[in-house]
């Protein structure tokens, strides 16, 4: 059994009511209930579209924070190779193989160790952290010395 309700509906709307009860097949009760759950569940949509905004947005905050990571890491690399190139001087023809094949060397030593930190959990970043943690917490910490200005800026 459904409990009775008692319900004051502005003039129009009921107006627009009665109009619809007119048809054979509907009810008052009908209309309302079935005006009622739709309403709830638009109201239940909203609170769930509000969820995913939110979470919409911290992935989004996320995002820009890897984007601006990235731009970084981008730029000090490149500045890295500008600094690389302007102080490596050219090699005589006749020191270039052996200098490749030392270039080879040392290219696969570090796709190795590359693939080495991949796989495992920690990082150089993380390493580096806990360096400087280590020598702060000892005592060790000790100015470095500023390096010399790049070169072909």
């Amino acid at each position: 059994m459904k409990p009775r309700h008692n319900l004051y509906l502005d003039e129009d709307v009921g107006q627009q009511l009665d109009a619809l009860t007119a048809k054979a097949g509907s009810s008052k009760s009908s209309i309302v209930n079935d005006a009622v759950r739709a309403y709830l569940a638009r109201r239940g949509a909203s609170e769930l579209d509000d969820a995913f905004k939110a979470r919409l947005d911290r992935i989004n905050e996320q995002l820009r924070r890897v984007e601006r990571d990235q731009s970084v890491m981008i730029e000090s690399f490149a500045l890295f190779v500008r600094y690389q190139l302007g102080v490596t001087p050219q090699l005589p023809a006749s020191e270039q193989a052996a200098a490749q094949a030392l270039g080879r060397d040392r290219f696969q030593q570090f796709v190795e160790q590359v693939g080495r930190r991949m796989a495992g959990d920690k990082r150089i970043a993380q390493e580096v952290a806990d360096r400087a943690i280590a020598a702060r917490t000892a005592g060790e910490a000790k100015p470095h010395p500023q390096p010399q200005a790049m070169a072909a800026e």
